[in-house]
């Protein structure tokens, strides 16, 4: 296991007004960093600013749209004229929409590709040639358990996470020769307001607060891949070993059981 690192002084999230984003912009205060804020929600931003006022760092609102590949771009450059360089993107912005067959449409497909994979494309576009240039740097992309397998309601929301592991594992060496470190964060069910939305059972369901300490912990000790419950994810890691007429047996009970 490797020794505890830092995470730098500055550090930047986005989808940061609630769930995991927020808890991470609490914890990262709490330590002493200056962690810039961003989402779409001004309200949202304005509460977590005021909730961290009384930690040791500080959060600082920067609103924002991460569809908008010059508007990620304008926020950098914002972040560091008034907080410094940035050491660390978590890109944590995502939305989900169920997709199966009676609900598949290209308009959910493109809402969370937009959201999901290339929101974290856009901001990977805006700080990458910064932290190349400086030869040093940290990157975290949340990703999910669902991008292990194809899971029954999730074809749309999956297929990005997926996106986004197969993106993270395709730039680890090559970043790597410039001094940076990406790492791809698979949680299980987290209570956020979109799991809220969830009609179905959500095993090991775990607090966002509970989820941002497993992060960090992982960040710090420089882990690529960062999953979590373990009881969870083993089963599903697991699934991927499984003959094609066993995984399928299993989702098909699942699909009978949402019904």
């Amino acid at each position: 296991m490797k020794n505890d690192t830092t995470l730098g002084t500055v550090v930047w999230i986005t989808g940061a007004g609630t769930g995991i984003g927020r808890a991470l912009a609490l914890q990262l205060a709490a330590d002493g960093c200056a962690v810039a804020a961003s989402g779409r929600k001004t309200v949202s931003l304005n509460a977590l600013v005021t909730e961290a006022s009384p930690l040791i760092g500080s959060v600082t609102s920067f609103p924002l749209d991460v569809t908008d590949a010059v508007q990620q771009e304008k926020c950098v450059k914002m972040i560091e004229t008034a907080l410094g360089p940035i050491d660390l993107l978590i890109c944590n912005a995502g939305t989900h929409r169920s997709a199966g067959a009676a609900t598949f449409s290209s308009e959910a497909f493109q809402h969370l590709l937009d959201v999901n994979l290339m929101g974290a494309v856009h901001g990977l576009a805006a700080i990458l040639p910064r932290f190349i240039n400086r030869r040093r740097g940290r990157i975290a992309i949340m990703s999910s358990v669902a991008g292990y397998r194809g899971l029954p309601s999730a074809a749309a929301y999956g297929a990005t996470k997926a996106a986004l592991i197969n993106m993270a594992e395709a730039l680890k060496p090559d970043l790597e020769r410039y001094g940076i470190s990406i790492s791809i964060i698979c949680p299980g069910f987290v209570k956020t307001p979109l799991t809220d939305q969830n009609t179905f059972p959500m095993p090991f369901l775990m607090d966002a607060d509970a989820a941002a300490k497993r992060i960090l912990r992982g960040l710090r000790r420089g882990r690529f891949e960062i999953s979590f419950p373990r009881r969870l994810t083993f089963w599903i890691k697991l699934s991927r070993l499984l003959p094609n007429a066993v995984f399928f047996w299993f989702t098909r009970k699942m699909v009978r059981h949402r019904d």
